[in-house]
């Protein structure tokens, strides 16, 4: 069956700012984000991530695990930072669409933290908060049903992608297939879902957004539950992916003024061909990716003209 939510006017509106934001990214050559910004944007997703869930491990400590540098901590919080470093790294070698690698995550994501890690669970569960039940979640015998029931409505339902990813992140905290860990594999699975429509997805630090608006968040779970239905949380997701793409924009056009003043310095000096090392030595530090990323942009921009290919190219400005 469908999972129940309605295509609100707030729904499309949204959609719309998120394909905007997406233009902009092309229009600004935006494939992925510059290799510092993208390094500092999976810090940010692993510790928002881990840190909704009571982690207790900051940013310096994330980028020391990730360093693969000693850090002084919990180890349950120890464990956590670093299993989400492996499942992140390994994110876009899963299939968005398949159960046994949802499972897969699933292991890699709590290996060490859960006897169940990577299966389903096989008790009765509910979410408590204070002497509050706030969910009960379905019956363990039904989730493999719900599971495959939601992974067959990602796959073939005729509704946009984006909205779909956001609905399965709310289903997967409603179904409540795990043990532990549901909350960390909704978000870790939407990013996945998200890459799928589009590559830049990957580095888009949606969880912070989260992080920083959690009380939003919770009570958007618990408005959608009462309601019986995604709608209200499916909102405040697109939300927070219009918010984090605009933000990851914004961070690229800082960069992207580094871009002009290299470039205009360089073209002022070379006054012939040159190749990629030339550039570089005019542009001392930039690493290799950036110089032909650098060269890439001026050439679609029309203004450096090209001869060559491979090692062999040369450039000229026109």
């Amino acid at each position: 069956m469908k999972p129940p939510y309605e295509i609100t006017h707030k729904i499309v509106y949204l959609y719309g700012q998120i394909t905007e934001a997406l233009g902009m990214c092309k229009s600004l050559l935006l494939v992925k984000p510059d290799a510092k910004l993208r390094r500092q944007n999976r810090i940010k997703t692993i510790h928002s991530s881990l840190a909704i869930e009571g982690n207790t491990l900051n940013l310096d400590h994330v980028t020391a695990i990730m360093d693969h540098k000693h850090v002084i901590g919990p180890r349950k919080d120890i464990i956590e930072v670093q299993n989400a470093v492996k499942a992140y790294e390994q994110l876009t070698r899963f299939h968005p669409f398949s159960v046994s690698d949802f499972l897969k995550a699933h292991q890699i994501l709590m290996r060490g933290l859960v006897e169940q890690a990577g299966h389903y669970r096989t008790k009765q569960v509910g979410i408590i908060n204070g002497d509050e039940v706030r969910h009960v979640a379905p019956g363990y015998d039904k989730v493999p049903d719900l599971m495959r029931g939601l992974f067959d409505y990602l796959q073939n339902d005729s509704d946009l992608d984006i909205i779909k990813s956001c609905v399965f992140h709310y289903e997967v905290e409603f179904i409540h297939p795990f043990e532990d860990g549901n909350g960390r594999m909704g978000r870790y699975w939407h990013t996945r879902l998200l890459t799928k429509v589009n590559p830049l997805f990957e580095y888009v630090p949606v969880e912070e957004a989260i992080k920083n608006h959690q009380a939003a968040y919770y009570d958007a779970l618990a408005k959608s539950d009462r309601a019986g239905k995604s709608t209200m949380f499916v909102e405040f997701l697109l939300e927070v992916i219009n918010q984090s793409l605009r933000q990851t924009i914004d961070e690229s056009r800082a960069l992207n003024v580094n871009f002009q003043k290299r470039t205009e310095y360089a073209l002022s000096e070379l006054n012939d061909w040159f190749d990629r090392k030339e550039y570089m030595k005019i542009n001392k530090g930039i690493s290799t990716a950036t110089a032909s990323r650098d060269l890439k942009q001026l050439l679609e921009k029309g203004i450096i003209l090209s001869s060559g290919e491979g090692r062999m190219m040369k450039y000229m400005k026109k």
